[in-house]
């Protein structure tokens, strides 16, 4: 089994495509505050600081995006959400300003499930 914390649809993978394209490389912070917080914001690798209140759930590899893409969340929101699988989508709407996308009308958002008792043991392997 391999299991992911964090994948894309497919049009969410167009959508980071071009915006890769446009700006360069791409990463993903969720922080689970105000503002637009339960929406994935994407900016520009490195333009949003990580540091140890952090912590990077998944590296994606998107087709036809050379580097891995990062996808950060707040360690306070990882703590309520740690047992739950995360699915970046995109939809029509205008997010928050912050994030690439939203000259393009557009908006990431994530949909969630719980992870399996197997998903988690795998990960829990993984994480010691």
């Amino acid at each position: 089994m391999n299991v992911t914390r964090v994948d894309v649809t497919p049009a969410a993978a167009d959508l980071m495509r071009s915006l890769r394209a446009a700006h360069g490389p791409l990463m993903f912070h969720q922080s689970g505050g105000c503002c637009d917080g339960s929406s994935p914001m994407c900016y520009l690798e490195g333009e949003f600081r990580t540091g140890a209140s952090d912590v990077l759930l998944e590296s994606l590899r998107i087709d036809g995006v050379a580097e891995p893409v990062t996808f950060w969340m707040s360690k306070s929101q990882f703590e309520l959400w740690k047992h739950t699988h995360l699915t970046v989508d995109v939809v029509r709407g205008r997010g928050s300003g912050f994030s690439l996308e939203a000259p393009e009308g557009v908006r990431f958002l994530i949909r969630s499930r719980l992870l399996s008792e197997e998903e988690l043991a795998e990960l829990a392997t993984r994480t010691g």
